[in-house]
């Protein structure tokens, strides 16, 4: 059996950058809101390259490779929500920043279509990661929960999937009727 494990990722983005607006919109102090505004369309790059780095620690482990020679399979990450949602972020952000070995995107058409357009094939998702963890640090330190926003997402995907499945179920139901 192989499976994926799924990052929201312009989806954290989204929630973060509401957060971080709102913040903004409130900060008096011209610096801090500087320090604030250079978070936007940060956080779900960050969390996805510090994702990654723990999925390469856990499967390249002594512990791992024993499981590996019993016939365990990876767990490959899975970039979801890799659309840009944000028109002031490139349209091939999400795509560009999370190339790498053992991982599956799920890139909308139109992302698609814009990365054969014009974007930049590469394994990059390796590259950067000090500054990754220096931004989910910065993040923090600004207030913004990505545990939070995480769990909330999840909350929100998982009935989202059950809600289609609902649907899907009742329309075969309806179907069978006929």
């Amino acid at each position: 059996v192989a499976s994926v494990a799924s990052f929201f990722v312009s989806r954290v983005d989204s929630a973060a950058d509401k957060i971080l607006e709102q913040k903004m919109s409130s900060e008096k102090d011209p610096e801090k809101n500087e320090k604030l505004k250079k978070l936007m369309g940060k956080a779900g790059i960050a969390n996805s390259k510090t994702a990654y780095e723990a999925f390469e620690k856990l499967f390249s482990s002594a512990r791992f490779k024993k499981l590996k020679t019993l016939g365990a399979q990876t767990q490959r990450p899975l970039w979801a929500s890799t659309g840009t949602k944000n028109p002031n972020y490139s349209d091939v952000l999400y795509v560009e920043a999370l190339m790498g070995p053992d991982t599956v995107n799920t890139v909308p058409p139109a992302t698609l279509d814009a990365f054969r357009d014009h974007g930049i094939a590469g394994s990059c998702l390796k590259e950067g990661l000090e500054q990754a963890r220096s931004t989910l640090k910065e993040l923090k330190q600004a207030g913004i929960d990505l545990g939070s926003i995480t769990k909330d997402l999840e909350a929100a995907g998982v009935q989202s999937f059950s809600d289609s499945y609902t649907k899907l179920l009742e329309c075969i139901r309806i179907k069978k009727q006929k």
